[in-house]
């Protein structure tokens, strides 16, 4: 899949805790998106934060909350995300959706040889040195 200049970010802000059908939230979100073939998914664990209900969750020892804030971040063309993040408004009963504009500058996926390096070059040098560089 190509995606390059003008997409959608869709972020979808959610607590640790929160499940769908007992099974955590965030990860029935991802599910979702590579079904609905989406061109990735990240979910982001927060250290710290408090949303709508003015509650702060903190990692911070002697608060020792367990319902920390986590994001889910989805990056591809409008014609794709807005669709999706209507489709999955429901299953978020509380926390923030937003979406916003952004500009891809590379998409790229893991380039692995035949032999099985995952560090192969697209040169096929096997390595990771920056373009133009010798790798010395």
């Amino acid at each position: 899949m190509e995606l390059k200049g003008r997409a959608r970010r869709l972020s979808i802000m959610i607590g640790e805790s929160d499940t769908w059908h007992g099974k955590p939230l965030y990860s029935e979100i991802v599910l979702r998106a590579h079904s609905a073939g989406l061109a990735g998914a990240s979910v982001f664990r927060g250290i710290e934060g408090y949303g709508a209900s003015n509650h702060i969750h903190t990692t911070r020892i002697f608060s020792l909350s367990e319902d920390l804030p986590v994001q889910v971040v989805i990056v591809d063309t409008a014609a794709k995300v807005e669709p999706f993040a209507a489709r999955i408004e429901s299953l978020i009963p509380q926390g923030l959706i937003t979406l916003s504009d952004v500009d891809v500058v590379r998409y790229a996926g893991r380039v692995t040889s035949d032999d099985g390096d995952n560090n192969a070059g697209l040169d096929g040098s096997g390595g990771n040195d920056a373009p133009g560089t010798d790798g010395r």
